[in-house]
C-alpha cells in the first residue's frame, strides 16, 4: 500500500426500511397493537430472509465496484481510492448508483475523504488494519470471568480480533475447555495465564498490512501439543495470522505431520490470497 490513500465509509440511513415488500405480501408481516392490526410496507428487522434480500440488493447495485474500490457490508459502504482525484470519481459513481436504486444515505454518519476510518470493528488506514480502539479498551477494562456464560462473552470478542494475535488458538485453549459440555466452571492458574495474555496481546496487537497482489506472499507456518498457526506475510510485514485448536485424530499426529497439516490448514485459510 505505497499510495496515500483517501477512504469514505457511507452510511445508509434505515437499510432494510428501504426495501418495499413485495405487493400482496404485506399481510405476512402484520402484528397487533391495542389500537388494532398493522402490516409494514417495508421490509422490517426480524424477517428470515431480510439480511440475505439487503445484501443480495446492496451486491447488485454495486456490482461494478465491489472488489475494485468498494467494499460493503449490509448498510455499511467503504470507497478507498489511491488519490484524491480518483477518489472523487469514485464517489461520484457509487452515488449515481445508489441514485438510481433509491437509496438513501444517513449524511450525520458519513465520513468523507478521510485517511484513517473505523470500518466493522477495524481501523482501516494506509498502512494497515489495527483493532479499533474502543475495542480496545472494552478488552482492557474486562473484569476477569466468574462464569461459563462471561468466558463465552470474552472469547467471542477476542476470537473477531484473533487474526492480530498470534497462536490464538493455543493461547484460548484453557479457556476454550470450560466451554466444553460437562465441564465444570473452574478458573485456575492456567486459565488466567490464558485470560491475561489473551488482553496483553490484544490490546498491543500489530498493525497488518493490507495485502498488495503485485507482490509474492511469504508463508510461516507451526504447531504445539494442543495447536496449529499460520503467519502470512509480505517483505516480512505481517498481513494475518491464523491459529487451529487441534482435536480428535489430529492430537495424535506426529509433530512433523502437524506441522504440515498447519500447511495445509493455512493454504485453505488463505487461498483467497494465495490462489490465482
Amino acid at each position: 500500500v505505497k499510495w496515500r490513500y483517501n477512504f469514505t465509509k457511507i452510511d445508509l440511513r434505515s437499510g432494510y426500511h428501504q426495501i418495499r415488500m413485495k405487493l400482496g405480501d404485506e399481510w405476512k408481516t402484520a402484528f397487533k397493537t391495542k389500537v388494532g392490526l398493522y402490516e409494514w410496507l417495508v421490509m422490517p428487522f426480524g424477517l428470515t430472509n431480510a439480511p440475505s434480500t439487503f445484501m443480495r440488493l446492496m451486491n447488485e447495485v454495486l456490482r461494478a465496484f465491489i472488489g475494485k474500490f468498494v467494499v460493503v457490508y449490509f448498510d455499511d459502504i467503504l470507497i478507498y481510492s489511491k488519490s484524491h482525484e480518483e477518489h472523487l470519481d469514485h464517489l461520484r459513481a457509487v452515488f449515481d448508483a445508489l441514485r438510481a436504486a433509491s437509496l438513501y444515505a444517513n449524511l450525520e454518519k458519513c465520513i468523507f475523504c478521510t485517511d484513517r476510518v473505523a470500518f466493522l470493528g477495524y481501523v482501516v488506514t494506509p498502512q494497515g488494519i489495527e483493532v479499533d480502539g474502543a475495542k480496545i479498551d472494552a478488552i482492557r477494562s474486562w473484569p476477569t470471568p466468574q462464569t461459563i456464560t462471561q468466558v463465552r462473552s470474552f472469547l467471542g470478542l477476542a476470537g473477531f480480533y484473533r487474526r492480530f494475535v498470534r497462536d490464538f488458538s493455543t493461547i484460548a485453549a484453557p479457556l476454550h475447555e470450560l466451554t466444553k459440555k460437562g465441564v465444570s466452571f473452574h478458573w485456575g492458574p492456567a486459565q488466567d495465564q490464558a485470560f491475561d495474555t489473551l488482553k496483553e496481546r490484544l490490546t498491543s496487537a500489530p498493525l497488518l498490512q493490507l495485502p498488495d497482489f503485485g507482490k509474492t506472499f511469504e508463508l510461516e507456518c507451526g504447531a504445539s501439543g494442543v495447536g496449529i498457526g499460520g503467519l502470512l506475510m509480505q517483505g516480512g510485514k505481517h498481513v494475518a495470522y491464523f491459529s487451529e485448536k487441534l482435536n480428535g485424530p489430529t492430537l495424535n499426529y506426529s509433530t512433523h505431520d502437524k506441522e504440515f497439516y498447519a500447511l495445509v490448514r493455512s493454504l485453505e485459510t488463505w487461498q483467497h490470497y494465495l490462489w490465482p
